[in-house]
Protein backbone atom coordinates (compact mmCIF):
# COMPACT_ATOMS: atom_id res chain seq x y z
CA UNK A 1 0.00 0.00 0.00
CA UNK A 2 1.89 3.36 -0.74
CA UNK A 3 -0.56 5.72 0.81
CA UNK A 4 1.46 8.13 2.98
CA UNK A 5 -0.77 11.04 4.92
CA UNK A 6 0.56 14.01 6.43
CA UNK A 7 -0.27 15.97 9.67
CA UNK A 8 2.82 19.11 9.74
CA UNK A 9 4.67 19.78 11.98
CA UNK A 10 3.36 23.19 14.76
CA UNK A 11 4.81 25.10 17.01
CA UNK A 12 4.38 22.44 19.82
CA UNK A 13 4.40 19.29 17.77
CA UNK A 14 6.42 17.23 15.22
CA UNK A 15 5.03 16.21 12.06
CA UNK A 16 3.22 12.94 11.81
CA UNK A 17 3.45 10.40 9.30
CA UNK A 18 0.50 8.42 8.82
CA UNK A 19 0.55 5.22 6.81
CA UNK A 20 -0.93 1.40 6.05
CA UNK A 21 0.06 -0.51 9.07
CA UNK A 22 3.28 -3.31 8.11
CA UNK A 23 3.72 -6.79 9.20
CA UNK A 24 7.04 -5.24 10.56
CA UNK A 25 4.90 -3.08 12.82
CA UNK A 26 4.05 -6.16 15.08
CA UNK A 27 6.90 -5.39 17.65
CA UNK A 28 5.48 -1.94 18.45
CA UNK A 29 2.14 -2.80 18.12
CA UNK A 30 2.56 -5.27 21.06
CA UNK A 31 4.51 -2.71 22.72
CA UNK A 32 2.17 0.10 22.72
CA UNK A 33 -1.03 -2.57 23.85
CA UNK A 34 0.83 -3.06 27.29
CA UNK A 35 -0.56 -0.02 28.34
CA UNK A 36 -3.82 -1.11 30.54
CA UNK A 37 -5.65 2.25 29.82
CA UNK A 38 -5.89 1.43 25.72
CA UNK A 39 -6.79 -1.94 26.72
CA UNK A 40 -9.09 -0.83 28.46
CA UNK A 41 -10.82 0.98 25.65
CA UNK A 42 -10.19 -1.98 22.74
CA UNK A 43 -12.39 -4.71 21.58
CA UNK A 44 -9.11 -6.84 19.92
CA UNK A 45 -6.05 -6.60 22.83
CA UNK A 46 -2.64 -7.30 21.06
CA UNK A 47 -0.90 -8.99 23.71
CA UNK A 48 1.56 -11.61 21.87
CA UNK A 49 3.46 -11.59 18.46
CA UNK A 50 0.89 -13.80 17.06
CA UNK A 51 -2.15 -12.05 17.91
CA UNK A 52 0.37 -8.56 16.68
CA UNK A 53 0.35 -10.81 13.04
CA UNK A 54 -3.61 -11.50 13.35
CA UNK A 55 -3.91 -7.96 13.89
CA UNK A 56 -2.15 -7.24 11.02
CA UNK A 57 -3.66 -9.78 8.84
CA UNK A 58 -6.76 -8.36 9.61
CA UNK A 59 -6.10 -4.92 8.62
CA UNK A 60 -4.48 -5.59 5.58
CA UNK A 61 -8.29 -7.53 4.79
CA UNK A 62 -9.85 -4.55 5.38
CA UNK A 63 -8.08 -2.66 3.14
CA UNK A 64 -7.84 -5.02 0.37
CA UNK A 65 -11.71 -5.40 1.02
CA UNK A 66 -12.31 -1.37 0.96
CA UNK A 67 -14.55 -1.83 4.08
CA UNK A 68 -11.78 -0.53 6.17
CA UNK A 69 -8.75 1.33 6.02
CA UNK A 70 -6.22 1.63 9.20
CA UNK A 71 -3.52 3.88 9.49
CA UNK A 72 -0.26 3.49 11.79
CA UNK A 73 0.03 7.09 13.36
CA UNK A 74 4.40 7.67 12.94
CA UNK A 75 6.63 10.06 14.82
CA UNK A 76 9.98 10.78 12.59
CA UNK A 77 12.73 10.83 14.92
CA UNK A 78 16.32 10.62 14.44
CA UNK A 79 17.00 7.25 15.37
CA UNK A 80 13.86 5.69 13.00
CA UNK A 81 10.41 6.19 13.45
CA UNK A 82 8.13 5.76 16.73
CA UNK A 83 4.63 4.19 16.55
CA UNK A 84 2.08 6.84 18.52
CA UNK A 85 -1.03 5.91 17.09
CA UNK A 86 -3.90 4.31 15.04
CA UNK A 87 -6.58 6.11 12.96
CA UNK A 88 -9.44 3.86 11.40
CA UNK A 89 -12.13 4.37 9.06
CA UNK A 90 -14.63 1.98 9.10
CA UNK A 91 -17.90 0.44 7.78
CA UNK A 92 -17.11 1.67 4.35
CA UNK A 93 -19.38 0.59 1.42
CA UNK A 94 -20.16 2.38 -2.25
CA UNK A 95 -23.16 3.81 -2.04
CA UNK A 96 -23.13 4.32 1.81
CA UNK A 97 -23.19 7.63 3.11
CA UNK A 98 -21.76 7.92 6.12
CA UNK A 99 -18.96 5.58 8.03
CA UNK A 100 -17.23 5.46 11.19
CA UNK A 101 -13.77 6.75 12.34
CA UNK A 102 -11.93 5.76 15.49
CA UNK A 103 -8.46 5.51 16.83
CA UNK A 104 -6.24 4.88 19.98
CA UNK A 105 -3.11 6.73 20.97
CA UNK A 106 0.00 5.13 22.67
CA UNK A 107 0.49 5.67 26.32
CA UNK A 108 3.34 8.01 26.08
CA UNK A 109 2.28 10.16 23.30
CA UNK A 110 -1.49 11.28 25.02
CA UNK A 111 -1.86 14.60 25.95
CA UNK A 112 0.59 16.43 23.22
CA UNK A 113 -2.42 16.64 20.42
CA UNK A 114 -1.14 13.70 18.28
CA UNK A 115 -5.23 11.85 18.27
CA UNK A 116 -7.02 15.52 17.05
CA UNK A 117 -3.96 16.14 14.02
CA UNK A 118 -4.22 12.17 13.07
CA UNK A 119 -7.64 11.79 12.89
CA UNK A 120 -7.63 15.20 11.22
CA UNK A 121 -5.61 13.54 8.10
CA UNK A 122 -7.33 10.88 7.99
CA UNK A 123 -11.08 13.02 7.82
CA UNK A 124 -9.35 14.60 5.41
CA UNK A 125 -8.34 11.83 2.99
CA UNK A 126 -11.55 9.93 3.76
CA UNK A 127 -13.87 12.56 2.32
CA UNK A 128 -11.70 13.21 -0.71
CA UNK A 129 -11.43 9.55 -1.51
CA UNK A 130 -14.93 8.29 -0.95
CA UNK A 131 -16.71 11.45 -2.00
CA UNK A 132 -17.65 10.00 -5.52
CA UNK A 133 -18.57 6.49 -3.88
CA UNK A 134 -21.53 9.20 -1.98
CA UNK A 135 -19.31 9.63 2.05
CA UNK A 136 -20.32 12.46 3.26
CA UNK A 137 -20.49 11.92 7.21
CA UNK A 138 -18.37 10.03 9.35
CA UNK A 139 -19.18 9.19 12.62
CA UNK A 140 -17.59 9.12 16.20
CA UNK A 141 -18.34 6.82 18.71
CA UNK A 142 -17.02 6.28 22.50
CA UNK A 143 -18.20 5.47 25.68
CA UNK A 144 -19.70 8.09 27.82
CA UNK A 145 -17.06 7.97 30.43
CA UNK A 146 -14.26 8.45 27.81
CA UNK A 147 -14.19 12.64 28.44
CA UNK A 148 -10.43 12.39 26.70
CA UNK A 149 -12.10 10.84 23.22
CA UNK A 150 -15.36 13.70 24.10
CA UNK A 151 -12.12 16.23 23.10
CA UNK A 152 -10.63 14.71 20.27
CA UNK A 153 -14.03 14.63 18.83
CA UNK A 154 -14.90 18.50 19.26
CA UNK A 155 -11.23 19.34 18.19
CA UNK A 156 -11.76 18.06 15.05
CA UNK A 157 -14.75 19.46 14.03
CA UNK A 158 -16.79 16.30 14.77
CA UNK A 159 -20.49 17.76 16.74
CA UNK A 160 -22.04 15.53 19.60
CA UNK A 161 -25.17 13.94 17.85
CA UNK A 162 -26.80 11.67 20.36
CA UNK A 163 -26.46 9.10 23.12
CA UNK A 164 -26.40 5.53 22.47
CA UNK A 165 -27.16 2.99 24.62
CA UNK A 166 -24.68 -0.09 25.85
CA UNK A 167 -24.56 -2.40 23.62
CA UNK A 168 -22.00 -6.00 23.50
CA UNK A 169 -19.21 -5.55 23.70
CA UNK A 170 -19.62 -1.87 25.46
CA UNK A 171 -20.69 -1.49 28.66
CA UNK A 172 -21.52 1.89 28.95
CA UNK A 173 -24.12 3.92 27.20
CA UNK A 174 -21.54 6.08 24.12
CA UNK A 175 -21.47 9.29 22.71
CA UNK A 176 -22.01 9.93 18.92
CA UNK A 177 -20.40 12.61 17.35
CA UNK A 178 -20.40 13.47 13.64
CA UNK A 179 -18.63 14.99 10.91
CA UNK A 180 -20.32 16.11 7.47
CA UNK A 181 -17.95 16.52 4.61
CA UNK A 182 -17.07 20.27 3.54
CA UNK A 183 -17.67 21.06 7.50
CA UNK A 184 -14.47 22.85 9.00
CA UNK A 185 -12.31 20.83 11.99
Amino acid sequence: MTITLHAPASPAAPELVLRPWRAEDADALVDVYRDPVLRQWTTVPVSSHAEARRWLADVREGWDSGHRCTFAVLEPLPDGDRLVANVVVKRLAPGREHAEVGYWTAAAARGRGIAPRALEAVTRWAFDRFAAAGLTRLDLLHQVDNPASCRVAEKTGYRFQEVLPARPPFPRDGHRHARWAGSPA
